[in-house]
């Protein structure tokens, strides 16, 4: 049975190869080549992924990078499609669920949302829950960096604390709108923010999220 990681892998690597190599995205200075090779080195050079949280890593993660990035486009996506390498903890499924779920869901958008033309896909519900439910776990980490307090609200009246403070500003929308508003794509999520209107455009301008 297909998995929430398994099916956004899969599309975001067709998303990657319909896009080619020097497509824009969301991630600022990153073209489609660029977001790959990040996705590749993530699950198959641990020794340099470190360099995503550790600033003391950040040059060999740069260094790695580029090397992948420099492999030819189609060959950075078949490693995308494939997989994690056989002894990666992300090829134990629930390590990959986990972990990968919101990464591909996010990195997806990433390369769609990039794009003059695009509209919004479509959720099915058990997805849409499994996105809230690894937002209400992380709110507090993907809120920290907020300037005020902040609060995420699904159409329905769920909430999630990911700021306390004061003036307060509700973000409303449906969880993937959410996750891609939490993780720091805050221009790009069709979500509503009600609020002071300073408080709302420091939380625009903040740098929410954790690196992905």
């Amino acid at each position: 049975m297909s998995t929430h990681a398994k099916r956004e892998r899969l599309l975001f690597a067709d998303l990657l190869e319909a896009a080619g190599p020097a497509a824009p995205t969301l991630c600022e200075g990153w073209t489609t080549r660029d977001l790959a090779a990040h996705a590749v080195v993530r699950e198959r050079r641990p020794d340099a992924a470190g360099g995503m949280l550790l600033d003391a890593l950040r040059g060999r993660l740069e260094r790695v990078q580029s090397e992948f990035a420099a492999k030819p486009y189609e060959e950075l996506i078949q490693l995308i499609r494939t997989g994690p390498p056989r002894m990666s903890p992300y090829g134990i499924k629930q390590v990959d669920e986990a972990a990968n779920t919101v990464e591909f869901f996010v990195h997806a958008e990433d390369v769609r949302r990039a794009q003059p033309d695009w509209t919004a896909r479509p959720l099915d519900r058990v997805f849409e829950d499994a996105l809230w439910a690894r937002l209400e776990k992380g709110a507090r980490l993907l809120g920290r960096k907020s300037p005020v307090g902040l609060v995420l609200r699904r159409p329905d009246g769920q909430t999630a604390v990911a700021h306390r403070g004061a003036p307060v500003v509700t973000v409303t929308g449906e969880p993937g709108e959410l996750t891609i508003f939490a993780f720091g794509r805050q221009s790009a999520a069709q979500v509503d923010l009600a609020g002071d209107k300073e408080a709302v455009e420091g939380v625009r301008g903040a740098r929410l999220g954790i690196p992905l």
